[in-house]
C-alpha cells in the first residue's frame, strides 16, 4: 500500500502579510496617480484651447457697424 502524498501548506508570515497590504495600498496609489495624469492632460488641453481663442480674439479686426 502506498502512502498518500503529503501536501505542505505554507503558513503566511508577517512579511507576507505586509507585502499583501502594501500591494493593496499601492494599487490605490497607482489609480490615484493615473487619475492625476488624466486630469493634468485635460487641463493642458483646456489651456491650449483657451490660448487659441485668446489669440484669435486678439488678432481679429474690429468690424465697422
Amino acid at each position: 500500500m502506498q502512502a498518500a502524498p503529503v501536501r505542505a501548506i505554507a503558513i503566511p508570515t508577517l512579511s507576507d502579510a505586509f507585502r499583501g497590504f502594501e500591494s493593496l495600498l499601492m494599487s490605490g496609489a497607482r489609480r490615484n496617480a493615473w487619475t492625476a495624469v488624466l486630469e493634468d492632460r485635460r487641463r493642458a488641453k483646456d489651456r491650449v484651447e483657451t490660448e487659441h481663442v485668446l489669440e484669435a480674439a486678439a488678432t481679429r479686426t474690429p468690424q465697422a457697424t
